[in-house]
């Protein structure tokens, strides 16, 4: 398989915003949540795109989400002390949902937010490939382009994955899985936090054999991490999905 390294840009203009929700759609419709979501393939192609603009405004907005230079990839983040609406995201959901879904999606939503840092953060919101350019490097890239920053700033980033396919690349980004979700008839999620550098030029994650990495702290014993953190006060919504890549 012939892969080259991915430049990455900001997503700026309505445009690259709707060229950008047409990735992530076409990027989330075998994902796990999503589906659960929306398992009538018409219902998610009618709401689908509605539900992601409004979970991406905010990121829009500041400045925040991300592509590929070649569009098949995009990661809406939220940068620290940015706090998407929640209200174009209800109005989305209780439109699109029966209320015995809307409540479990809700809860789902909720437990995310008892996972999230209370220090200031990056919050990646949404991340997906096109699915037909899958496993050629461009969520890689969107990652790192990102943690990078986040390095630079000794901010420590969080998500939560909605799709355990992806975990594993997460992990040699430096991400630590600190839980597990799982409300009435929803998917299993699972939040992931990757911790601030301590000092410049440190790195939580290691080159090692086979060009692979993983976490400096995932086998330390007496995890940095609690169980369940303290809530954030930061909208329910912000941090959701992250599909192949």
């Amino acid at each position: 398989m012939d892969i080259k390294p991915s430049r990455v840009a900001t997503v700026v203009g309505d445009t690259e915003i709707d060229h950008a929700i047409a990735t992530l759609v076409l990027a989330f419709g075998t994902d796990p949540v999503a589906r659960w979501m929306y398992g009538d393939p018409h219902h998610y192609l009618m709401h689908i795109p509605e539900l992601f603009r409004a979970l991406g405004t905010s990121s829009f907005e500041a400045g925040a989400a991300e592509r590929t230079v070649d569009g098949l990839g995009v990661a809406l983040w939220l940068p620290p002390g940015i706090h998407g609406d929640d209200e174009p995201l209800e109005a989305v959901i209780a439109e699109s949902m029966v209320r015995e879904k809307q409540a479990e999606v809700a809860a789902v939503f909720e437990q995310t937010e008892h996972y999230r840092p209370t220090e200031p953060h990056w919050y990646l919101s949404l991340i997906g490939v096109e699915a037909l350019h899958r496993n050629k490097g461009c969520g890689a890239a969107l990652l790192h382009h990102r943690l990078c920053q986040c390095d630079r700033e000794h901010l420590p980033a969080y998500l939560w994955s909605s799709n355990p396919l992806n975990t594993s690349l997460y992990e040699r980004h430096g991400f630590e899985i600190v839980g597990t979700i799982r409300v009435g008839s929803s998917p299993s999620i699972f939040p992931m936090l990757r911790p601030a550098h301590r000092s410049v030029g440190t790195s939580p994650w290691l080159p090692v054999r086979g060009g692979r990495d993983h976490p400096r702290d995932a086998r330390r014993t007496g995890s940095q991490y609690p169980e369940r953190p303290a809530v954030s006060r930061g909208v329910s919504h912000a941090g959701i999905w992250q599909d192949h890549l």
